[in-house]
């Protein structure tokens, strides 16, 4: 181990986690309200970042800030009618289908917004998506451990980190404090039981596929800050589904601690001295996660269920 990497790659790592959270979060909301596995959500982020960066263009005010807050909004609400749109047309019909038909029916929605992107947006990155922060000032901070040395902490990572922790706290609030949210959380226990008190359980559903489609703009968008607007942000969602697992499958708390926690074991092996652990930090979420799961299986927060015969 490279000690002296150690310390800047526990910071970035603890950063980053705090966003990788937050996409995490989107997939709890659908598992928890339909207990489907959202294939479709890392599409959802990256056609969130290319709305966002379509928006910024229509918008340009010159000044990164606003030209961004004006941006997002309109975004949003995209996002959020997108969310319900798949969830009345492609998967209100599913319903009483077999789980697999249903998360087979996410993985076509995911080619189906990838091929939609690619049409109307075209395959190259895009560099130019507004940065109200540049990508390279940073806070300086002096440590003096076993030798001497700074840690740099980027300021959009601390930013996008203030955003992730502001996000899952209005969703833990919403859940646990308005009317809505309670019904979610009712319908999340037993469908047929949320049915017979008067809840609303599509309405419920297509709530759930709307904030999980702001979620994921809102984590598009802390990505394209950091690395631009690609396709290839789609293929995040491949390091939130270990967070997710990490966690626990239905644990709004647990999401954003696997985060943190993938966020580190990637930034710790890029610190080996070993080059083919240097080289292995897409494979390191998983191997943390194997260890998790077979020490606890429901994942650190998840809630241990016990089916009675």
């Amino acid at each position: 181990m490279n000690w002296v990497l150690v310390p800047q790659g526990i910071v970035n790592g603890f950063l980053n986690g705090g966003v990788l959270g937050l996409i995490a979060l989107g997939l709890v909301l659908i598992y928890k309200s339909s207990e489907v596995f959202n294939f479709a959500q890392g599409y959802l982020l990256m056609l969130g970042a290319y709305v966002t960066y379509w928006f910024a263009g229509l918008f340009d005010t010159g000044n990164d800030w606003l030209t961004l807050a004006l941006a997002i909004v309109p975004a949003i609400i995209v996002a959020i009618l997108v969310g319900f749109i798949i969830e009345r047309v492609a998967l209100r019909p599913m319903s009483g289908q077999p789980l697999l038909s249903i998360v087979l029916m996410t993985l076509g929605l995911a080619q189906l917004i990838e091929g939609l992107v690619s049409i109307f947006f075209g395959i190259e990155p895009r560099g130019d998506f507004p940065k109200p922060i540049p990508p390279m000032e940073s806070f300086k901070i002096p440590f003096d451990l076993a030798f001497n040395g700074v840690i740099h902490v980027q300021k959009t990572r601390v930013a996008a980190f203030i955003v992730a922790i502001i996000g899952a706290i209005l969703l833990a609030v919403f859940f646990k404090l308005t009317k809505r949210g309670l019904a979610m959380r009712a319908t999340s226990e037993d469908h047929e039981l949320a049915r017979s008190v008067g809840i609303n359980v599509p309405r419920v559903f297509g709530l759930s596929w709307g904030l999980a489609g702001v979620i994921a703009t809102l984590g598009g968008v802390l990505l394209a800050m950091l690395t631009g607007v690609s396709l290839s942000l789609s293929m995040v969602v491949m390091v939130a589904f270990p967070a997710l697992l990490l966690g626990g499958l239905d644990s709004l708390p647990g999401a954003i601690v696997g985060g943190v926690a993938i966020g580190m074991a990637q930034e710790l092996v890029e610190a080996s001295k070993i080059v083919q652990i240097r080289h292995s930090t897409e494979i390191a979420p998983y191997v943390l996660l194997l260890i998790v799961l077979l020490l606890r299986p429901e994942g650190l927060f998840g809630r241990k269920r016990i089916e009675r015969i």
